[in-house]
């Protein structure tokens, strides 16, 4: 069979990835990070567009890649309209909705567009998104929040949440869609997401909204202290904004967002540092228990994944109250881009059908 070479795109707010991918084996890894100054001299994210494409095609031609050699590309998906888990062909309605995204902005908006134009100047080669955060799989009872003016939405790390819940089933020799999973991403973000046969049927709001509270997010707050707190006139919107997304958590704490920092000072003796990682640990555990009702108590298993499970003293206190609920299983770090190429690799091989945004 000839040979597959997939070309992975991930931009992210102050970096972007790429990966040449030979079938299954990468053949070249970059990490392109860009300065604070770089990046303020652009209004808006999408500003960016030619900025990074650039950068990316510079970096590619240093290596030695050819583009002709590339069978297919595949980029971040961002914010687009929700949709079910899957690869998506980028077509003129998605570039739209990357453009001028429903969901708001954010870096990986520039994955399919950057993936299409590179695309578009090469003979027979095509573009992809996969497993977006807008993955939307929810089930109806979980999109109701308190009140009629709110719904709950599913923004999470889907990618890696669904990249590590095929890895484990193919471990076990199991089918991801015959097994009911609570999949744990352990990033500057936290997701909890149950997955029943296949399907994320519930997940908190990882974005900015809902569940423990992260490295760098707040998670669930007291409403009303909230609300209070937004007409008090002590802080602007941006302020605020920033508290829950950003500056909040951890950081918001413990004045870093690194979880590794935070062990090193709890185990130089830092007590209060203790204390907040393990009440971050004490909500993770929590929201894996709420998760298990969703599931009916059927868990074939709790997958921690995402950087901070390289900590064993963290993962140890989320493990020590959720053991009983079924087998813990820990997968340090993510892998986005070879979940990227290897999405790519099934469709080229037709293991899998791209899907048509509509």
């Amino acid at each position: 069979m000839e040979e597959i070479r997939i070309l992975a795109i991930n931009p992210g707010s102050t970096s972007t990835k790429i990966a040449v991918f030979s079938g299954a084996n990468p053949v070249f890894v970059r990490t392109i990070y860009h300065s604070t100054e770089e990046l303020s001299k652009f209004e808006k994210i999408t500003d960016q567009y030619s900025f990074r494409k650039e950068i990316i095609l510079k970096q590619l031609e240093e290596a030695g890649i050819q583009l002709d050699t590339l069978s297919v590309i595949v980029g971040r998906g961002g914010l687009v309209k929700p949709i079910p888990s899957g690869v998506y062909k980028v077509n003129e309605v998605m570039k739209a909705d990357l453009r001028h995204s429903p969901m708001g902005e954010h870096a990986s908006n520039l994955g399919g567009l950057i993936a299409d134009d590179i695309a578009n100047s090469l003979t027979n080669v095509p573009a992809y998104i996969t497993d977006p955060v807008v993955v939307d799989e929810l089930e109806p009872l979980a999109r109701v929040s308190g009140h009629p003016e709110f719904k709950r939405l599913s923004i999470f790390h889907a990618l890696n949440q669904k990249a590590i819940a095929r890895q484990h089933a193919k471990s076990i020799m199991r089918k991801y869609e015959d097994l009911n999973l609570i999949v744990v991403h352990l990033g500057g973000g936290i997701s909890v997401g149950a997955h029943r046969k296949g399907k994320v049927i519930d997940v908190n709001q990882a974005l900015d909204g809902e569940g423990p509270f992260s490295p760098e997010r707040s998670g669930t707050l007291p409403a009303a202290d909230l609300i209070r707190m937004c007409f008090s006139g002590k802080f602007t919107q941006k302020e605020l904004l920033l508290m829950t997304k950003g500056k909040g958590g951890m950081s918001a704490f413990l004045g870093t967002n690194s979880a590794y920092e935070v062990e090193q000072r709890m185990l130089a003796g830092d007590e209060y540092a203790g204390f907040i990682f393990e009440a971050m640990a004490f909500q993770v555990a929590k929201e894996i228990g709420a998760m298990s009702t969703v599931l009916k108590g059927e868990v074939d298993g709790i997958l921690l994944t995402g950087g901070v499970a390289h900590g064993k003293w963290f993962v140890n206190k989320v493990i020590e109250r959720v053991y009983k609920i079924g087998p813990v299983h820990v997968y340090p770090g993510e892998d986005e881009m070879r979940a990227l190429a290897m999405n790519g690799l099934m469709v080229m091989k037709g293991e899998i059908e791209a899907s048509e945004y509509i």
